[in-house]
């Protein structure tokens, strides 16, 4: 008798198509205010609509859709509004996870870490920059051990990248990024507020006053390679 293999779990499915479809929003394939058609993805995936509800209830929860009474779910738009809040939220969020991984961050690490930062200063696209950005700060978050934290963070990384992805699709050029080496130069010398506090003005870079760039230890954002 010929055993066919047993079916993957509804969950996973869910995983999988939410997954698809939060790549294809956050790279501006799908775009703000697209109505998320349930039958065409259940078709597309070879999947019920059971699973399609799930991931996008997964999407929601990531704040790349909206749930709309009778409506079904659309993609949600930008805002100004909600973008600085991400940014404050991350900015809160990376401090808290990079304070309890500091004392875990090893030379090993800590060098894996500054090679992603050389990856996304050559990066010849915005795709490739925000893949080796969220690599580094994934290296540097993670040894906190807090999966919960964790979670929070990733959704909030989509949420910024659909925003650096509209932002830089036809204008883009590779940066020096002075906020990630001087975050990797603080840790290294075991100044772990000093650390925290780039951190926290780097991520919260939308909507920042003036006075945040003040302190030259704390400088703000890229400068173009020459």
């Amino acid at each position: 008798m010929t055993h066919r293999p047993p079916h993957p779990p509804r969950e996973t499915i869910a995983n999988r198509i939410a997954t698809a479809l939060s790549e294809r929003i956050i790279a501006g394939t799908i775009r703000p205010d697209t109505r998320l058609r349930q039958d065409h993805i259940a078709e597309e995936f070879g999947a019920s609509h059971v699973p399609v509800r799930e991931a996008f209830r997964q999407l929601e929860a990531q704040g790349l859709a909206i749930s709309e009474p009778r409506r079904g779910f659309r993609v949600t738009s930008f805002d100004v509004a909600e973008l600085r809040e991400v940014a404050e939220m991350r900015a809160a969020l990376e401090s808290l996870a990079l304070r309890h991984a500091a004392a875990h961050l090893t030379p090993d690490l800590l060098a894996a870490a500054g090679k992603a930062t050389s990856a996304a200063e050559s990066a010849g696209h915005v795709r490739d920059w925000e893949e080796a950005n969220r690599a580094f700060h994934r290296m540097l978050l993670a040894p906190c051990g807090m999966p919960r934290l964790m979670a929070s963070i990733d959704d909030l990384h989509a949420a910024s990248a659909r925003f650096l992805f509209a932002a830089w699709r036809s204008d883009w050029e590779a940066r020096t990024d002075h906020d990630h080496r001087a975050i990797l130069s603080a840790l290294r010398q075991g100044r772990t507020d000093l650390a925290c506090q780039v951190l926290a003005r780097h991520v919260g870079w939308i909507g920042r006053t003036p006075a945040a760039r003040t302190n030259p230890e704390l400088s703000i954002g890229w400068k173009k390679k020459v």
